[in-house]
């Protein structure tokens, strides 16, 4: 029988990359506010858009219903879901516990090379601050935590990190037009504590880092109150 074994060649499999690149697009219109929160949306419609089959658009659609950003109803428009306050605390808890240890082990395993492309990525971080580019800033912050886990040996947990954060990133990019500077300084006192080798001190710049969002939060639903979920009033 395992003579009789068929399987297709590498280079045929196209529908997971098709996939992906329609989940990273939906995911930062998401995050981005480019589709806000109760923004209706239609798997017929985002193919077309895209120059897609339906089904990379289904699986997508699921990927990112999985991390809270869609609502799929059967038989009714799948919509993008509101800001949870609920969901921003409960991925603050989880990226908290997770990058104070990954900081922590970074402390003592970094070279001077990785702490020269830490240090690289907070000058690129500066210069989109001082262009207003949103969009920069933010993902360079997200590439700044996600190579401190990297670096750190535990890469897994930006996987796990990523899953949980959805509802965080809006947040943190509605906070960008007035906490970009304290989230850059934040990354240049980690980095300072990463240089010096000293584990502790990483952890605790951590956890002051990824608390801001306590505060910011109340900010962001003043102003921004029509994209939070009702529910949670």
């Amino acid at each position: 029988m395992a003579d009789q074994l068929q399987l297709r060649a590498v280079d045929s499999l196209r529908v997971p990359s098709v996939t992906e690149l329609v989940f990273e697009q939906l995911y930062h219109q998401v995050v981005e506010l480019d589709l806000p929160p109760g923004t209706k949306l239609s798997e017929v419609e985002v193919a077309r858009q895209m120059g897609v089959s339906r089904q990379p658009v289904r699986d997508a659609f699921y990927r990112l219903s999985q991390l809270g950003f869609l609502l799929i109803r059967p038989q009714r428009a799948t919509v993008v879901t509101h800001i949870s306050e609920r969901g921003v605390l409960q991925a603050r808890f989880i990226r908290t516990a997770l990058e104070m240890e990954t900081a922590r082990a970074a402390a003592v395993v970094l070279s001077d090379r990785q702490i020269d492309e830490l240090e690289e990525l907070i000058a690129r971080q500066r210069k989109a601050m001082e262009t207003d580019d949103k969009v920069l800033f933010h993902a360079l912050d997200d590439d700044f935590h996600k190579r401190i886990c990297d670096m750190s040996g535990h890469d897994f947990a930006w996987a796990l990190i990523r899953d949980s954060k959805a509802h965080m990133d809006r947040v943190r990019y509605l906070s960008l037009s007035f906490g970009a500077q304290s989230a850059l300084a934040d990354h240049v006192e980690i980095l300072k504590a990463l240089r010096a080798h000293d584990g502790d001190a990483a952890a605790a710049c951590m956890r002051v880092h990824l608390s801001r969002i306590k505060t910011i939060i109340g900010r962001i639903r003043e102003s921004h109150g029509q994209y939070f979920a009702a529910d949670e009033k």
